[in-house]
């Protein structure tokens, strides 16, 4: 499966423990988005159009309004790294 590169940062820092929180407007759109490492760093690769990709490809989803996780096929679709903890 072909996913970008900064598709591929946003799924590994997702399956580490991080969030995506978002804002919507009035009309209920996501306009503005915050993705969050499990440290609590923000990651400036994730933009709205990296999101919207994870989201229509169902890499990543929102439990009750809650902050976006990463799925079962996005951990499927990740491919590993080296932690360099």
């Amino acid at each position: 499966m072909n996913i970008s590169k900064y598709e591929q940062r946003t799924l590994h820092a997702l399956a580490q423990g991080g969030r995506i929180n978002h804002r919507k407007n009035d009309v209920g759109h996501i306009v503005e988005i915050d993705c969050l490492n499990r440290d609590g760093w923000r990651l400036d690769d994730c933009t709205l159009s990296v999101f919207q990709r994870l989201r229509r490809r169902r890499f990543i989803m929102s439990e009750n309004g809650g902050p976006y996780r990463i799925t079962r096929e996005g951990l499927a679709a990740v491919r590993a790294q080296l932690d360099n903890r």
